[in-house]
């Protein structure tokens, strides 16, 4: 067997095991830990059921034998029994249930053998019934629209019929979220994170590769190119968005490419691109000491987590090892894993309003078009000025002053004399050039900023046009570096700079007016690190307009770094007076 293989293969049985000692006495119901999302404790329970099918289906499909299969077969058979006393009970519009059962349709098309040959005439009855409960529900106008289509494909597999209009009518609603040059929106909304490739191409390759069809491949195939540069050298992807608690089905992508036979980049390369970011999470303390999958990212982060996350959330990580689906002898098996290939040091993504920048092997995401205020601490995972594979970025741990609010790549403002600040939180107008991003955002109604984000690697430059009304204190922080291992730190008029094993991050007021410093933030805030430094520069600004100019360092640590340092950019000119801010699509609540 492949390496390669043989590592999946392990890291999926390594996975699925500890929870099969949650398992409840019917078999329906996993219970990990004490559910605090939105959703009730059945449907969270039946996530955490779920979930792993998508690691244990390709296990099955490859030929592989899956450790504990009785325990799900079981489990199907009673929840989707309505005089079980575990039974999973009925969706409704927009349920949690409609989610899960999209994993369990994933099973029953991809093996069948596995999970459906093994029930009984009337068990196998049931089961159909209750998916097909799922298909004229009303789900949320995103993502959550492929989930119907996964439940019939597995149904299209047992040859259980149902109205296939409900099925066309989704797929055509999916088709208006297209936005070319390889781009979906996810929904009618300006949101373009992971959700574009572990959800929007991941089920699309799916229904290609089960239905024999060629909708959604060549759009997976566009999308490649743009997707690479969002992954470091050590294989390491930009923390960004929502629902990072599913942490490696952020390379997810990488995996259904080959099990689709999209052989739009060398199968080393995207072997490489998987396992790079597969072993990037090796040894990280993603679980705890029962070998449980923690909410968090770098760490068990309860914070970190959206309202729809559940302890069984996780494990939709397991999306990642679809290869194991294809054959021993399939050529991206045989393939022998290509290293990092050279990019260029910046791509700009205009369909993700976003310019990235690659130096030293690291990504740094400059960001300036989404926004979603539904989700917890949506301004810090969507409108931080930018997001870095190497320094991660932070959450709030409180709302009084810097230390609780961890400003990390953002313009804190404050007009109670430092007590409370406010960040961008809705960026408007947004406009990306070959190197640059451009928004608008209000914190208050008199307080108008347009921001200008440029990438001059190895720093990043920020702009910002203030015009306000009142007076207000300023921050303005650079990247939060793990400070545990010690660090060297230096402060004066217009510079900060922190450095440390982890790296070296560090600002330079390019108008010389703002006073440098350093904060150490309140543990728990930085989704990489526990706890962290992080430079900034302050000053204050009465009512009128204002520029503030800055120049941002963030490098591993290093000789090179400390001459980097030395050498800041020149001061850019100001910007042409901006066109006025566009008006942002709707942004509407939904979990996954």
């Amino acid at each position: 067997m492949d390496d390669a293989r043989t590592e999946l293969t392990r890291s999926v049985r390594d996975l699925t095991a500890p929870p099969t000692s949650r398992f409840s006495a019917g078999r329906a119901r996993v219970r990990l830990g004490v559910n605090t999302a939105i959703h009730d404790d059945t449907a969270a329970e039946l996530e955490a059921f779920a979930r792993p099918l998508w690691g244990l289906a390709p296990l099955v499909a490859g030929e592989q034998a899956v450790p504990h299969a009785e325990l799900w077969v079981e489990g199907l058979a009673h929840g989707s029994d309505p005089a079980h006393p575990e039974y999973w009970g009925e969706p409704v519009d927009r349920d949690q249930r409609i989610v899960e059962m999209a994993a369990i349709g994933f099973a029953l098309a991809l093996t069948p053998e596995q999970w459906w040959d093994p029930l009984s005439g009337p068990q196998r009855d049931r089961l159909a019934r209750w998916l097909l409960s799922a298909l004229p529900r009303d789900t949320p106008d995103n993502n959550w629209l492929f989930f119907p289509v996964l439940v019939a494909l597995g149904l299209d597999r047992v040859e259980v019929a149902y109205d296939r209009s409900l099925i066309t009518a989704r797929l055509d609603r999916l088709e208006t979220f297209w936005l070319g040059d390889g781009w979906y929106a996810d929904g009618p909304t300006e949101r373009r994170d992971y959700y574009v490739p572990w959800a929007m191409h991941f089920y699309g390759l799916l229904h290609d590769t089960l239905t024999g069809s060629d909708r959604f491949k060549n759009r997976a195939a566009r999308f490649a190119d743009d997707f690479r540069h969002w992954f470091a050298d050590d294989g390491a992807a930009v923390p960004y968005g929502r629902s990072l608690t599913y942490r490696w089905a952020q390379a997810a992508f990488w995996g259904a490419l080959p099990f689709a036979n999209v052989d739009v980049l060398p199968w080393g390369q995207v072997k490489g691109f998987l396992l790079r970011h597969l072993r990037w999470w090796d040894g990280r303390p993603v679980t705890g000491p029962d070998g449980l999958l923690s909410v968090g990212y770098g760490y068990p982060q309860p914070a970190l987590a959206e309202q729809y996350n559940a302890f069984g959330s996780p494990y939709w990580s397991l999306k990642a090892y679809l290869p194991l689906a294809l054959p021993a002898g399939h050529a991206f098996w045989a393939a022998p894993e290509e290293p990092p290939p050279a990019l260029p040091a910046v791509s700009a993504q205009p369909h993700a309003g976003a310019v990235l920048m690659r130096t030293s092997g690291d990504v740094t995401l400059l960001a300036g078009r989404q926004h979603h205020p539904w989700v917890r601490h949506g301004a810090e995972k969507y409108a931080k000025f930018a997001y870095s594979t190497r320094f991660g970025f932070s959450l709030p741990n409180g709302t009084l002053g810097l230390e609780q609010g961890a400003h990390d790549s953002m313009l804190a403002l404050s007009d109670d004399g430092g007590a409370h600040y406010r960040v961008r939180e809705e960026p408007t107008g947004p406009e990306v050039t070959a190197d640059t991003v451009r928004s608008s955002w209000r914190p208050w109604p008199d307080v108008e900023i347009t921001t200008w984000l440029t990438a001059a690697a190895p720093w990043h430059v920020r702009i910002h046009r203030i015009r306000t009304g009142r007076a207000l204190h300023t921050a303005e922080g650079g990247f939060a570096v793990d400070r545990d291992a010690g660090t060297d730190r230096d402060t004066g008029p217009a510079y900060a700079r922190v450095s440390a094993p982890a790296g070296l991050t560090g600002l330079r007021d390019l108008d010389g007016r703002r006073e440098g410093g350093v904060i150490d933030c309140l543990p728990g805030t930085n989704v990489l690190a526990r706890r962290t430094a992080l430079p900034v520069l302050t000053g204050q600004l009465p009512p009128g307009e204002h520029w503030l100019r800055c120049a941002v360092l963030g490098l591993p640590a290093g000789p090179a770094a400390g001459t980097a340092w030395l050498e800041p950019p020149a001061a850019p000119p100001l910007p042409d007076p901006p066109q006025a801010p566009t008006t942002a699509h709707p942004t509407i609540g939904d979990g996954t």
